[in-house]
């Protein structure tokens, strides 16, 4: 990006507004482009602002963070605007309906600051982001029949021998920097795999690439 990358943020508590600003932009890297109080403004602030990424609660009043991100992410105007997601849960409901919706990432709120703030840079990157707990958890809750997986992505027909193994890493929780040192490769290398799986396997971010290795029986929930 030519700029800093620009960000939004909506959580009905003032403070935490308040603090999410004052941390993201002590940044260079990163400002702050507007705060909304519910999911109607975030919606409305989105529209006009066009940030690169919105902070996003899920519990609000008016419209909750769930319905603003399907809203978001569904429109031609916004559909640029990347969600990152902040929740209290280790996983709930909320997280599985922020996927459908098109969330792009998912942190907790309890997240040390360094890792919210590399967060924003990566879901900005066009990359998605799971927290490793969220990872590991997923694709066990989706296995066990619990909660309702989003759409199917694409098959694993097309894609090669290295890049099964990358989605095998990153269903089992790893970040890039930790897929590099198990393969041996260099983290713009395992980049371009995650690229290309995106691409072949049709998904939107790295939360659909975990589903697509449990739905394709690439990754079993008991070998994670």
């Amino acid at each position: 990006m030519s700029g800093p990358v620009r960000v939004l943020v909506a959580d009905d508590q003032a403070l935490l507004r308040g603090s999410f600003r004052v941390l993201i932009d002590t940044d260079p890297g990163l400002t702050v482009v507007g705060e909304a109080r519910d999911g109607v403004e975030a919606v409305a602030l989105a529209r006009s602002e066009k940030p690169d990424v919105v902070l996003m609660d899920v519990r609000m009043p008016v419209m909750d963070g769930i319905e603003a991100t399907r809203r978001i992410c569904g429109s031609p105007d916004t559909d640029d605007v990347r969600i990152l997601i902040l929740t209290m849960f280790n996983l709930d409901s909320y997280v599985f309906a922020a996927l459908r919706a098109g969330a792009s990432g998912f942190l907790l709120k309890d997240a040390p600051p360094e890792t919210l703030l590399d967060a924003i840079r990566v879901v900005a990157d066009g990359d998605g982001l799971l927290s490793p707990t969220l990872t590991r958890r997923l694709i066990t809750e989706f296995a066990s029949g619990q909660q309702p997986a989003p759409p199917r992505v694409g098959t694993l027909s097309g894609i090669t021998g290295r890049e099964r193994e990358v989605l095998v890493l990153i269903a089992r929780g790893m970040t890039n920097a930790e897929i590099a040192a198990h393969l041996h490769l260099s983290p713009a290398t395992v980049k371009t795999h995650i690229s290309h799986l995106l691409g072949k396997l049709e998904a939107r971010d790295r939360a659909q690439l975990v589903i697509a290795a449990y739905e394709t029986g690439l990754v079993s929930p008991r070998a994670r």
